[in-house]
C-alpha cells in the first residue's frame, strides 16, 4: 500500500497575495482553479507537493492547527537572501545542523514554512529517498 501527503490546505485572507508569494519565492504553479462551496479553491504545485488555498480568511487568528510545513530547496542561503531582499522579516538567520540547513519563513496569514536543504553527504544513504 502506498500513501503520501497530497496537499496542505490553507485559508487565504487575500488569495492573490498568497498565490503570488508562493509563485515568486518557491516556483509555485497553479494547477487547478475552481469554485467549490461558493468560494475560490486553488491548487498550487510546489515541486512535487501541493498547497490547496481556500479563498476565505482563517477561522481563528494565528497559525491554527498547522505549525509549519516543509519545502525542500537546493540552496537555502540563496533563498534566504532573496526573501530578505524582498522585505521578508526573519527572527534568525539560517540554522546549520551539519546534516541540514533551514530557516523558518513567515508567509501570509501567519503560515510558517520550514525551508530546508539537506546535506546528503552527511546523512545515511538509507535516508536519501526521504529527502528526494
Amino acid at each position: 500500500m502506498f500513501h503520501h501527503v497530497h496537499h496542505v490546505h490553507l485559508f487565504a485572507s487575500d488569495i492573490q497575495k498568497s498565490l503570488q508569494f508562493y509563485q515568486d519565492f518557491f516556483g509555485g504553479e497553479i494547477i487547478l482553479d475552481l469554485e467549490v462551496a461558493g468560494a475560490r479553491n486553488v491548487f498550487m504545485r510546489v515541486g512535487t507537493g501541493r498547497i490547496h488555498f481556500y479563498d476565505q480568511p482563517p477561522k481563528t487568528p494565528g497559525p491554527g492547527s498547522i505549525h509549519h510545513f516543509g519545502i525542500q530547496t537546493d540552496d537555502v542561503g540563496r533563498d534566504y537572501q532573496r526573501l530578505k531582499e524582498a522585505g521578508i522579516s526573519f527572527t534568525k538567520s539560517v540554522v546549520d545542523l551539519l546534516y541540514m540547513k533551514y530557516i523558518m519563513v513567515p508567509a501570509p496569514d501567519n503560515v510558517l514554512i520550514e525551508l530546508f536543504q539537506v546535506n546528503k553527504a552527511v546523512i545515511p544513504p538509507e535516508y536519501h529517498d526521504y529527502f528526494a
